[in-house]
C-alpha cells in the first residue's frame, strides 16, 4: 500500500509573487506642522494617522520619508511593523534642519524606493499642509506615475489656518519681521492637483479612522 502511494520526501524552492502593497509615507515635518488648528497639532495628528494605518496593514510593506526644506529617508521599506512604529515615534520638526516644503524631493526619493519593488501595487502617500512649497512637485509626481506609482495626498490643517506656537501648548507664537503673528494655512488646492496628476485621491485629516478607511 505504501509503495503504491509513492511517498516522497525532500524540499524544493518555489517563487511566489507577493500580492501586497508597497507603501511609502512622505511626512511633512516643517515648523508649520506644529500649528494646533487641529488637535493636538498637525504633526502629532499625522503621526497618529500613520500609526493607525500601520495597524491595518496585512502582508504589505511600508517605508517612511520625512521632509521640510529637504527630504530624508527615515525608514527603508519594511514589513516589520513594530520597527515602523518605533521610527515613527522619533519623528519631530527638528529632524530636518532646513525649512520649506520640498515635496518634489520627497516624491523623487519615494519613486527611487518603489522602482526597486517587485510588486505591481506601489503607492505614495503625501501628508502635508503644503505651505511654502518648493517648485517641481507636479513634474515629480508625473514621473512617479510613469513608473506605476499611485500618489495620494492627505491635507493636514485648516484652510483658515492657525498660528505656530514656539513651544507645544504655548501662547507665544511665531512672528514675522514686523512683529505680526504668522498664520499658517492648508493649501488644499495644490494637494488636490498632485493627487489628480498621480492617479490617486485627496482627503483631509479630520477623523483618523475615516481617513484610514
Amino acid at each position: 500500500i505504501l509503495s503504491l502511494a509513492n511517498p516522497q520526501t525532500g524540499s524544493k524552492l518555489e517563487t511566489i509573487k507577493r500580492k501586497g502593497v508597497d507603501l511609502v509615507i512622505a511626512l511633512d515635518v516643517s515648523k508649520s506642522m506644529l500649528s494646533e488648528d487641529i488637535s493636538p497639532n498637525r504633526l502629532e495628528k499625522s503621526k497618529l494617522f500613520v500609526s493607525k494605518l500601520i495597524d491595518n496593514l496585512k502582508g504589505d510593506r511600508i517605508g517612511l520619508i520625512v521632509y521640510a526644506g529637504q527630504a530624508y529617508a527615515q525608514m527603508a521599506i519594511t514589513s516589520d511593523y513594530s520597527a515602523a512604529k518605533m521610527f515613527l515615534k522619533t519623528v519631530n520638526t527638528n529632524i530636518v534642519s532646513t525649512q520649506g516644503t520640498d515635496i518634489a524631493g520627497a516624491i523623487m526619493m519615494a519613486d527611487g524606493f518603489l522602482k526597486k519593488s517587485e510588486t505591481k501595487n506601489k503607492v505614495l502617500y503625501i501628508i502635508s499642509d503644503f505651505e511654502n512649497h518648493e517648485k517641481g512637485a507636479l513634474d515629480a509626481v508625473r514621473s512617479a506615475k510613469g513608473n506605476n506609482v499611485f500618489v495620494h495626498t492627505l491635507g493636514v490643517g485648516r484652510t483658515d489656518g492657525g498660528p505656530i506656537p514656539l513651544k507645544r501648548g504655548s501662547n507665544d507664537f511665531k512672528k514675522d519681521r514686523e512683529g505680526n503673528v504668522v498664520i499658517t494655512k492648508l493649501d488644499n488646492e495644490m494637494l488636490k492637483r498632485i493627487a489628480l496628476e498621480g492617479g490617486g485621491s485627496y482627503a483631509e485629516l479630520i477623523n483618523i479612522q475615516s481617513s484610514v478607511d
